[in-house]
């Protein structure tokens, strides 16, 4: 006879959850998840970015050992290069979050972050601990120690110079003293108000490694053969290694999967050293917890039980036992930590193999604050069990009881949303960045990988008159004729999103009047009696002056509408030209007494979850004379950067070129040809085209290549230029760093730009990467520069004439200056790409 249960459920707001795709258990998943309910044991990953991570050890120490296993990632990886895009910085950050969440759902791992900031290469150690602001970022690490336990702390890289990248090497640091301080009860006594106590770690391994010509691995030390094969999951460790790490696509890193034995070698840096096992003198079975009232030979026995006893085609047979187990953990005394650890598993394998499918699902993917919300119930009750009087709490909707085994009970109800409601945003954005940090004043959101999911739903049934509570979130749902039923995250957002255009106002482009501006303004709610207000903000000094200029525009929009404002930009600029002062300005929108400053901005790859974040619209004015030569670019797509916008803003009529639109398309229409970063390192065919551009160059044309890699992403595919030359490893990571002038007197420093050392000024993250070496003698080159204790590099750009024409490769990062708005790289920019056979006339250009 079958058990009869009790079933609720209700609406619960602001809950954590994480957004992400519909999860589903097979039988075989299940049974490893009972096995873990045996293990007593972890091991936290230390690295500083995404992709760091040993995926095949993470893979082994969490579906073979059966450890909590994590990973804490310093970084977001905000500093990186993007092969699929052309986000950068935060926006870069927050594809790469996701993307190892996406790699940890398939290694078993959990994911962890701290607020140190990816600002990018750095070379040394002491560099990375002071921009991330050193004591801080020690904080984050000791307070996951201290929220995880791990029994062992592994990291990725060693604290010198061989770690090969300063936030490799400060990432070990940091590892090292947090081993220490998290068991010292007098460092960050503030963390023990928020639920946490000392830990002491056993001990603190590296993970020694062969990179191809840095090999740190020899066979004194320990090891470990992590390249097994798992009956459950169908396969091999190094299999489910290139899986998960296949899923960081942002860095190209894609990788084949490794069979057969796989060992991993380590070095004790602090605490006891292992012998024959990771674990060594630690105890991991249930004997770790001492239980009075549930004794380990109690919980053995009933895992043991569930175990033998699991039905792979009925794993709802499992349900009684599992209830009877979890009612004995929370009535014994063991650990906090590990009774929370193993309740939590207890509970999710009993909503698993109950086998009732829940969800609740919007039709639209956000919501605006203020407005209201249609949620759709589907209960399923697909295990049969005889689950008696259920109910939803907030839709008072009657349901059949018993609920029917395998019949789809579906049911609506709108939801007002509040006002005040906060606005769906990634965390960390919140209140910005602080030099090379994020600031997150909330301590228990320190560590997070993402926000909570801002609705959730709750399930409750009773087993045997115990009740149980599960919870999901609300998602968006919806059917692609191509994918089929997608599930994405639902977000709250402002009542009007608002825009501005251009990006940016030159005050002196071509020595012509500004444009004007362009202000607007999207309804994400039904809009009456909103005002807009629009706002200038000027540097004095370090103190920003805000100064309305336009107050007095009122609005209604229906949902969906669009409305828009233009300022008279020459007007408004007209002082702040003549006081040379830097400013820029905002659109504010008031509806609801809540002011909407907020642009919405949408990031959607197939491989992770959309993502949506708020970013506050403005307008930044570049006041730098910039005069441009030429009207046409003709421009060769790379990995994804913003060069073709950055053109546009400056005037020029941008076509992307395919292979056949250079083989049979008239080439000599465009005064530059300009290749995205990395072109030559993703495009094969660059090779069949490169006859037809080097003709193009002989005959009077301009090719501009910007950077490519020399093993980033795998070789260069194809020849650049008409003249041999490599590319090197070399980078200057100092934005700061002095540039020296070696051909002073070359057209690309003088036309139609006059370049100085000042256009080097308000340079982000850095100078250079990839720079050119070992160039023919028909380069020139033009500048150079070095980071400090450094030899001056002299590849950052080459200039060949060849025929009538030039050629030029550029390691200078246009792509992080240009969309940054800076002046000066975009005066060098324009001199780049205006054709050497024009000549200016009257401050324009005018062909020969």
């Amino acid at each position: 006879m079958k058990k009869k249960f009790t079933l609720f459920l209700f609406l619960v707001i602001s809950a954590f959850a994480q957004s992400q795709s519909w999860r589903s258990y097979n039988s075989a998943e299940i049974l490893l998840q009972l096995k873990k309910l045996k293990v007593f044991g972890s091991v936290l990953y230390i690295a500083a970015h995404p992709d760091d991570e040993n995926t095949r050890l993470l893979a082994y120490l969490a579906n073979e050992k059966m450890y909590r296993t994590g990973y804490l990632s310093l970084t977001r990886g905000d500093g990186g290069q993007n092969l699929i895009g052309d986000e950068q910085g935060t926006e870069l950050g927050l594809i790469r979050t996701q993307e190892l969440l996406a790699a940890r759902r398939i290694d078993g791992a959990e994911q962890f972050f701290s607020r140190a900031y990816d600002f990018g290469f750095c070379k040394h150690t002491e560099e990375a601990l002071e921009k991330w602001n050193k004591p801080l970022i020690l904080s984050d690490v000791v307070w996951v120690i201290r929220k995880f336990r791990p029994d062992v702390i592994i990291t990725r890289f060693p604290e010198d110079g061989r770690a090969g990248h300063g936030h490799h090497s400060a990432s070990a640091v940091l590892a090292h003293e947090a081993f220490f301080a998290a068991a010292d009860s007098t460092k960050f006594p503030e963390q023990f108000t928020f639920g946490v106590k000392p830990w002491k770690t056993e001990r603190i391994l590296w993970n020694t490694y062969n990179f191809g010509s840095n090999n740190t691995q020899s066979e004194d030390q320990f090891k470990v053969d992590v390249g097994g094969y798992n009956a459950l999951l169908g396969k091999s460790y190094g299999e489910i290694a290139a899986e998960s790490r296949t899923q960081h696509k942002s860095q190209g890193f894609g990788v084949s999967a490794q069979r057969g034995s796989a060992y991993e070698y380590f070095i004790t840096t602090a605490g006891s050293a292992p012998k024959t096992d990771l674990m060594d003198g630690i105890e991991t079975s249930v004997r770790r917890v001492k239980a009075p009232g549930f004794s380990e030979a109690d919980m053995e026995r009933s895992i043991d039980s569930l175990i033998s006893n699991f039905s792979y085609e009925h794993p709802e047979r499992s349900v009684p036992g599992l209830a009877k187990l979890y009612t004995g953990i929370l009535a014994s005394s063991m650990d906090d930590y590990w009774k929370k650890q193993k309740s939590v598993l207890v509970h999710k394998l009993i909503e698993i193999c109950a086998g009732v499918f829940f969800e609740a699902t919007t039709d639209v993917p956000f919501v605006a604050a203020g407005d209201s919300l249609k949620i759709n119930v589907n209960i399923v009750n697909r295990g049969g069990l005889d689950i008696q009087s259920p109910s939803v709490n907030l839709f008072h909707q009657p349901i059949p009881s018993p609920l029917p085994t395998n019949e789809a009970i579906t049911f609506s109800k709108k939801l007002f949303v509040l006002v005040n409601m906060n606005y769906t945003q990634p965390y960390w954005l919140e209140k910005g960045l602080n030099g090379g940090h994020f600031i997150v004043d909330d301590q228990n959101l320190i560590g997070l990988p993402e926000t909570p999911a801002p609705f959730n739903i709750t399930l409750s049934m009773q087993i045997n008159g115990q009740p149980f509570v599960f919870s999901k979130p609300v998602r968006y749902k919806h059917t692609d004729p191509v994918n089929g039923e997608i599930y994405q995250p639902l977000v709250v957002v402002p009542a009007l999103s608002l825009s501005e255009s251009p990006r940016f106002v030159f005050t002196h482009l071509n020595k012509k009047a500004p444009a004007p501006v362009k202000l607007g303004v999207t309804a994400l709610s039904d809009i009456k009696n909103a005002r807009a207000e629009y706002y200038q903000y000027e540097y004095k000094g370090d103190e920003l002056i805000k100064q309305a200029v336009e107050t007095d525009n009122n609005f209604s929009l229906p949902k969906g509408g669009v409305t828009s404002y233009t300022l008279n930009t020459q007007q408004i600029l007209k002082n702040t030209r003549e006081k040379h002062l830097m400013f820029f300005s905002n659109l504010t929108a008031k509806y609801k007494e809540r002011y909407q400053s907020y642009t919405i901005r949408r990031i959607e790859y197939p491989h992770i979850p959309s993502i949506s974040y708020l970013y506050l619209n403005k307008v930044k004015v570049i006041d730098d004379e910039i005069i441009t030569a030429g009207k046409k670019i003709g421009y060769i797509n790379g990995a994804g950067d913003k060069i073709p916008d950055a053109l546009k803003d400056l005037g020029y009529d941008v076509t992307f070129l395919t292979e056949a639109d250079i083989l049979t398309g008239n080439l000599a229409q465009y005064d530059a040809i300009v290749t995205g970063v990395r072109a030559y390192n993703i495009h094969d065919w660059l090779n069949n085209v490169y006859d037809t551009l080097m003709k193009y160059v002989s005959n009077g044309g301009n090719l501009v290549v910007q950077y490519n890699t020399s093993n980033y992403i795998g070789p260069v595919k194809a020849r650049m230029g008409p003249y041999p030359f490599d590319i090197s490893r070399t980078r200057v990571t100092d934005e700061n760093a002095q540039v020296s002038f070696l051909q002073k007197d070359d057209l690309v420093l003088n036309w139609p730009n006059k370049i100085s050392a000042k256009d080097f000024d308000n340079w982000i993250q850095e100078r250079g990467i990839y720079f050119a070496a070992q160039a023919g003698a028909e380069y020139k080159s033009i500048l150079a520069m070095n980071d400090p204790g450094e030899e001056p590099a002299t590849g950052s750009l080459i200039v060949a004439n060849h025929g009538k024409g030039r050629f030029i490769y550029t390691g200078l990062v246009f792509f992080r200056q240009l969309p940054a708005g800076v002046g000066g790289a975009y005066r060098l920019f324009a001199n780049l790409v205006a054709n050497p056979n024009y000549k200016k006339v009257n401050g324009t250009a005018k062909q020969k």
